[in-house]
């Protein structure tokens, strides 16, 4: 497919869903999954952390080894690739050419800086910034959570509020989206997709 994994969609843009960690970008998008899972495909990421309890290898993300990643961001396989909370995550390009090939609309849910990369990439996309409606919102969904320890839940913190700060930076995202309900939420994203 070239350079553009997505050429051949047409008006059928990928979505780059981004936010904090916490803000409710998986939840947004298994909502769309389960509603319309003949019109997206979820751009499975690659990620070097390790799993989190019920997260499965190959669907939520493709966990890898450092050294594994590193020789194919070498290589240019991914389309966009960041260090996050000391892990590396990318999109490999062949995620995003197996959704096109399958005639669905790719969902890719990446971070800011991850954004960043794919805006200045050839894919055309819509990018989309999911916000909280404080940052203290955040840190009560971080902690509900149950997976981090109490340091890494102060450096998702800090880490998000330099996100939020970035997300909001003209020209990066096309929608901002506030999660202080999820169903409003969830509405207001489907509107804007036209669904």
């Amino acid at each position: 497919m070239g350079d553009n994994p997505a050429a051949n969609l047409g008006n059928k843009k990928p979505i780059v869903i981004s936010g904090p960690s916490g803000v409710g970008k998986g939840t947004l998008i298994s909502k769309l999954m389960q509603e319309f899972p003949s019109k997206f495909g979820f751009s499975v990421s690659h990620t070097t952390r390790a799993p989190r309890e019920k997260e499965e290898n190959g669907v939520h993300y493709h966990f890898t080894e450092k050294s594994v990643m590193e020789e194919e961001i070498r290589e240019g396989k991914f389309l966009e690739f960041a260090s996050v909370h000391g892990n590396l995550y990318g999109t490999s390009k062949e995620a995003v050419e197996m959704v096109a090939h399958s005639g669905k609309r790719c969902i890719l849910d990446i971070d800011v800086q991850g954004a960043r990369s794919v805006k200045a990439s050839s894919l055309e996309a819509i990018f989309v910034f999911i916000s909280p409606p404080a940052i203290e919102n955040l840190e009560k969904r971080l902690r509900a959570r149950g997976s981090e320890t109490e340091e890494e839940i102060e450096k998702r913190i800090r880490n998000s509020k330099a996100e939020i700060e970035e997300g909001n930076s003209p020209g990066l995202f096309d929608h901002i989206l506030v999660n202080d309900d999820l169903e409003n939420c969830y509405a207001s994203l489907k509107k804007l997709l036209d669904l």
